[in-house]
């Protein structure tokens, strides 16, 4: 009870302004937007521990459009909005008349009508999964305003070509849980690092959402890849910035070694490289099988070659003490055990299994966080509702 009213009190300090926003990319977000994420995800996280109700709407729905596969996104996208009261509605879109023509603005405003929240995932083409994004929230706000929807939902970004803002923040918090705040955050060293993987075309979006987010809280970032695995530059000139604002550092490794070097956690995850990604888009848009098979062959020859960027327990070593933490978003290629090789070695992932659990945990409770605070006007009030077992005014 003390720590909740620590964060109300955190919480009331705040200038926020994200009643009515969307939430797409952490970088659009200010410092104390993020910070009050945090501390509503961690109010929400201890009450729904201690059996309390976190149920902010009487009715209402989270809409789930899942243009990917997903188990930890989706469940939690799930998870959080039936904790906050609303029920949840898949858009298939191989059932919707999507495949008959209708249009995305048509499309955002028919499932909006009771709707508090839309939830997107759409990470496979670079270039378009932010945008389509940003098309139904312009398509929802333009029904708000016209008058169609007595309400307008809020948008969020359940992952995409640019950013995984639920698992950066979720990352976030679990750092935020080990370390004891996000202040002690401040001079750690993180290892983002390209790890070998036996597929290819995996998204961008999880080692920019990391060094997009945190870079901004003094830490010491470095992203380490081989040669040709580059990200988005856009992206890593951002992260620059954000470590110079913040008093950090943001470095660039040619080694998994080099990163690990005294790091306090770690983050071995494969990625495709940005050029790949580029000549991936208009092949899955034109449906050219061939040049995706051709592509695909010619980027595993790639990968093969850096088959040695792999995190074992050499290279933990290296970490501070020995000691560092290791993340994952998860599913990991494990070596000997969901691969011949892959991004870790069993024994690695078995010492740091249940930490990655742990820190998939988060993830709920931040989904939750960005639908409450969208969706409130008053999260203080709310909070305080919830934790005093009181009627909530949403």
């Amino acid at each position: 009870m003390k720590t909740l009213q620590e964060n109300l009190a955190a919480l009331a300090t705040l200038p926020l302004g994200l009643h009515g926003q969307d939430f797409l990319l952490t970088w659009e977000k200010t410092d104390e937007e993020i910070r009050a994420l945090t501390l509503v995800a961690d109010s929400l996280a201890r009450l729904h521990r201690a059996r309390k109700s976190i149920r902010v709407f009487d009715t209402g729905l989270a809409v789930s459009i899942f243009r990917d596969n997903s188990t930890r996104t989706r469940f939690s996208f799930a998870s959080a909005a039936n904790a906050l009261g609303l029920a949840v509605a898949d858009l298939d879109e191989g059932k919707s008349q999507i495949a008959h023509g209708e249009t995305v603005r048509e499309t955002a405003n028919m499932i909006a009508f009771t709707a508090e929240t839309i939830g997107i995932r759409d990470d496979m083409y670079l270039g378009e999964g932010n945008r389509y994004m940003r098309e139904v929230a312009a398509a929802v706000q333009e029904g708000y305003e016209r008058g169609v929807l007595h309400q307008r939902p809020s948008v969020i970004n359940l992952q995409c070509d640019l950013d995984h803002p639920t698992q950066s923040v979720a990352d976030l918090m679990h750092l935020r849980n080990h370390f004891g705040s996000l202040e002690q955050l401040r001079g750690r060293k993180i290892a983002m690092t390209w790890a070998y993987s036996p597929s290819y075309g995996k998204p961008l979006s999880v080692p920019q959402g990391i060094i997009g987010l945190l870079t901004r809280f003094g830490m010491h970032v470095t992203l380490a890849h081989p040669e040709g695995y580059g990200l988005i530059p856009d992206v890593v000139d951002l992260a620059r910035r954000n470590a110079g604002r913040s008093g950090g550092s943001f470095a660039l490794a040619g080694s998994m070694e080099e990163a690990f070097q005294d790091a306090d956690v770690v983050y071995p995850k494969s990625w495709a490289p940005y050029a790949v990604m580029q000549q991936r888009t208009p092949l899955l848009k034109r449906g050219d099988q061939a040049g995706l098979k051709a592509l695909e062959r010619d980027c595993l020859a790639q990968n093969a070659r850096y088959q040695a960027w792999e995190c074992d327990a050499r290279k933990m070593k290296l970490t501070r003490e020995g000691r560092g933490i290791y993340l994952h978003c998860l599913p990991a290629d494990i070596s000997g055990v969901s691969c011949e090789r892959g991004e870790v070695t069993a024994d690695v992932f078995e010492q740091h299994r249940l930490a990655t659990y742990q820190e998939a945990s988060q993830k709920p409770f931040v989904i939750a966080a960005m639908i409450l605070l969208s969706r409130v006007r008053d999260p203080v009030a709310t909070l305080r509702a919830l934790i005093e077992g009181t009627p909530v005014k949403s």
